[in-house]
């Protein structure tokens, strides 16, 4: 289903769609409204539901993609606590892989676990993305 011209970016919408995978299932499982929400991320880069659902069924066959530029990272890592956040419960198992993951993606370790829980105290007050961001361009400058 994937074919080997396909483009840069949607090697990385795929991977980003990887890693929200890996962290619903660091529970243990991957609940309905964590797919729910994984799959209006697909959407929302382009991808058709059943695309989505394909990839997260052929988990094993992608491969970690580091975004480019400072915005990318951060939308990536917002959408993870996000994910996180999805079925109301934070595991510490979760918040470790939101952490790993931010470093991953080329935060400064010694800032990681602070940006974390910036974002998901954002999330939790329903502070829009944009503004989140903002309050967070601290942590952006690597």
């Amino acid at each position: 289903m994937f074919g080997f011209f396909e483009n840069e970016q949607t090697r990385k919408v795929k991977s980003h769609l990887m890693n929200l995978v890996a962290l619903a299932k660091a529970d243990g499982h991957l609940d309905e409204r964590e797919m729910n929400f994984i799959v209006a991320v697909g959407r929302k880069n382009g991808m058709r539901p059943d695309e989505v659902r394909s990839i997260v069924g052929n988990a094993s066959t992608i491969h970690l993609v580091i975004p480019e530029n400072d915005s990318e990272r951060f939308d990536q890592i917002f959408d993870l606590v996000d994910m996180m956040l999805a079925d109301g419960v934070v595991d510490d198992t979760e918040m470790d892989f939101c952490v790993d993951m931010a470093e991953k993606l080329g935060f400064r370790k010694d800032v990681v676990a602070v940006l974390v829980r910036r974002i998901s105290q954002g999330v939790k007050d329903g502070f829009p993305r944009e503004q989140i961001k903002e309050d967070t361009q601290t942590f952006l400058e690597s």
